[in-house]
């Protein structure tokens, strides 16, 4: 049955992605005067196909993993084609073709931009990112940092949720010198430098956070806790506040889930506080593995988490969106230049099962998560077209820069091996990704 989910909520996310991306060379293509033959989402035989007056042929075709727009490329002395309306592609001029190139990945920015655009607008709500304390000898405490505060800025950059400190971490993968890391503690601004040393380099998966000492800070507080678990059966409610275990102190929720998956089926003596009184409770954590065969103590509870609404105005959501935009195709292009030096490790390039598990967490989180997923890889795959590969639009880009340059269409021989070429990078960057995928679903 999860299965399913995530199945449907891969064919949901690239189904809109790729709409978004080949109505954007539509459009563009329309506004040329071009015969567009075919429309189509989707790979192989059409399950789904409409034809409108201009005699365009949408179809939803049944292999999902992407789309093209097919246009006239010759004239064609059959009744059938006598009847097409428009004008062959190869008789546009040079800057139409250049611009039905472009309108793709141009869509997918301007979708991108939309969803932020509408998330700023009508408010999210975000994790606040309050710093525990770090392990003693570990980058941030040897920095500095004590625990308590919030990160408001990475790099001078601001960092109002969690995922904000994460993107701007991420910024920093395979990097040299120092992170500027800036808190607020009782409106007090602290700034600390952790040291890095080609961060990451060559990593797979890194753990940005916790390579540096970096901890999520939530208070003992329980705000659920689920049926049937050994957490209900010992007593625990919503609410409750834990004050200590076995008679340790207990300052955040950290020290209680140390406790919990230290002591699997053996018996907690639990102070916490409900309403105004104490409360004494054993609870004995369920034995569970992890991946690995590791033992750990699991209890079914969940902490009340610091939340923030970040919302702005019709007009500072525009700009936002813009912005927002902007940072996040700085990321993916800094990420894919440190991949190709080598910074960055190949295995971090996902496929559709990540693609798939990602957009199902986020969907099932709220909306809200599952459209900033959109939008993050809306941009990437806008990115990743406007790429000088034969094959992407960006290599169709570079044959038509080199035809103005040149004054006449590159030779058919030049554009038959750059198409080969293209198919042999394309072709290993999905071979790259599904391994990577299969990879990590392995374990």
């Amino acid at each position: 049955m999860e299965f399913l989910q995530y199945l449907l909520y891969l064919l949901l996310t690239l189904g809109i992605l790729v709409t978004v991306h080949e109505f954007g060379h539509f459009i563009v293509a329309r506004m040329s005067g071009v015969d567009v033959v075919r429309f189509s989402v989707g790979f192989g035989r059409p399950f789904l196909k409409y034809t409108d007056s201009k005699g365009t042929e949408f179809v939803l075709a049944m292999i999902p993993l992407g789309g093209y727009l097919q246009m006239r490329e010759e004239e064609d002395d059959s009744e059938r084609d006598l009847s097409r309306k428009g004008m062959i592609f190869p008789s546009l001029s040079v800057g139409w073709r250049i611009a039905i190139a472009l309108g793709g990945p141009v869509a997918n920015f301007l979708f991108a931009w939309i969803v932020y655009w509408v998330l700023f607008s009508v408010g999210t709500t975000v994790v606040v990112p309050v710093l525990g304390s770090p392990e003693s000898g570990t980058t941030a405490h040897v920095a500095g940092i004590r625990g308590g505060e919030e990160i408001i800025r990475v790099d001078e950059v601001p960092t109002p949720s969690w995922s904000q400190v994460n993107m701007q971490l991420a910024a920093r993968l395979g990097d040299s010198g120092r992170i500027k890391v800036s808190t607020s503690r009782q409106g007090r601004r602290h700034d600390y430098w952790l040291p890095i040393d080609r961060w990451h380099a060559e990593v797979d998966d890194p753990d940005l956070l916790d390579s540096l000492g970096l901890t999520m800070s939530f208070e003992p507080v329980i705000e659920r806790v689920e049926a049937g678990s050994v957490a209900e059966q010992g007593g625990l409610l919503a609410g409750d506040r834990i004050l200590s275990i076995n008679d340790d102190i207990v300052t955040n929720w950290t020290d209680f889930v140390d406790h919990v998956r230290q002591g699997p089926e053996t018996e907690l003596q639990m102070v916490v506080r409900r309403q105004t009184m104490d409360v004494l409770l054993t609870v004995v954590p369920e034995k569970r593995r992890d991946i690995d065969g590791k033992v750990f103590g699991f209890a079914g509870v969940a902490p009340v988490v610091p939340t923030r609404t970040v919302q702005f105005s019709v007009g500072e959501g525009l700009w936002k969106g813009i912005r927002e935009v902007q940072s996040k195709t700085t990321l993916t292009l800094g990420l894919l230049k440190k991949m190709v030096q080598g910074l960055v490790s190949t295995r971090n390039l996902s496929g559709p099962i990540t693609i798939a598990k990602v957009a199902g967490d986020s969907a099932q989180a709220g909306w809200e998560d599952f459209f900033n997923v959109l939008a993050l890889l809306s941009i990437s795959l806008g990115v990743i077209n406007l790429l000088p590969i034969p094959l992407l639009d960006g290599g169709h880009v570079l044959f038509y820069g080199v035809e103005v340059l040149i004054g006449k269409p590159v030779p058919t021989r030049v554009q038959s091996i750059g198409v080969q070429i293209g198919i042999v990078v394309v072709a290993g960057m999905i071979a790259l990704a599904f391994y990577n995928d299969f990879a990590r679903l392995l374990g």
